[in-house]
């Protein structure tokens, strides 16, 4: 059984200390800076296994170098990214497994954002750690990548059991939820979502993780086949590729 705890970092990003307490494994996912990471290992753990990186983006991977320097953690990252992550000791590719302990993630590549841009996703604990690709009601802009490619990466997740837990990289819940009820006014799904976001940001709460099912009910990136949100768009018999790239263009100007 792996044990999450959510660390906030920088302006807006999310980083994960993970705990698999049969293996006494101690990991942390994209470490955005080294000071918050140190203290809660300091305080809690006294040591760090493992670091897991989605992407290179140096708000990803900042405390990578001092963090393996002060406890010889093993970092693992995609293979594409093998010159771009600092420190990285292992490289892996799509359907890879990666054993954290007891636990089994698989790699899912999920290119768009960046190149390289991995997710970690373990079927057993229906957890997926989803980096800058799937925010709740939002994806990453694409920045080194294609809109194709992005496209293809959000249908890979939206194949994952419903019931899987998103966690992702960005603190970016509200302002997407803006963006989404703009084009959906009327979602009933996203109406009802309005008031939980609001009460969780207000107690200085993270909005994640999030479901998958609640994700395909809300994320318009996610529901590019909508009738209704083609007819709001006017794209009643364009493809759900060019809704999606559409989305992403206006999104970028939000």
């Amino acid at each position: 059984m792996l044990s999450i705890e959510i660390i906030s970092a920088l302006e807006d990003n999310y980083c994960y200390i993970i705990y698999e307490k049969n293996s006494n494994l101690v990991g942390v996912i994209d470490p955005s800076e080294f000071e918050k990471i140190d203290k809660l290992i300091l305080k809690k753990y006294k040591k760090l296994d493992f670091i897991l990186n989605t992407h290179h983006h140096f708000d990803h991977v900042g405390g990578n170098i001092k963090l393996k320097e002060k406890y010889s953690s093993k970092i693992v990252g995609s293979e594409i990214d093998r010159d771009r992550i600092p420190g990285i000791d292992f490289c892996v590719k799509e359907n890879d497994s990666f054993k954290f302990g007891e636990v089994s993630f698989k790699v899912i590549f999920i290119p768009g954002h960046t190149k390289g841009h991995i997710a970690f996703y373990s079927e057993a604990e229906k957890i997926v750690f989803t980096g800058d690709t799937l925010f709740s009601m939002g994806c990453g802009r694409i920045f080194e990548g294609s809109f194709s490619e992005m496209f293809n990466s959000l249908n890979k997740l939206k194949k994952l059991p419903k019931d899987t837990q998103i966690y992702c990289g960005h603190e970016y819940t509200k302002s997407n939820f803006k963006f989404c009820k703009t084009y959906e006014p009327e979602n009933k799904f996203l109406l009802k979502k309005k008031e939980l976001i609001n009460d969780k940001l207000n107690k200085g709460l993270p909005t994640i993780p999030v479901t998958l099912e609640e994700e395909l009910k809300t994320n318009i990136f996610l529901r590019c086949d909508s009738l209704g949100l083609k007819d709001k768009l006017k794209m009643n018999s364009s493809s759900e590729e060019e809704v999606f790239k559409k989305l992403r263009i206006l999104k970028d100007k939000f």
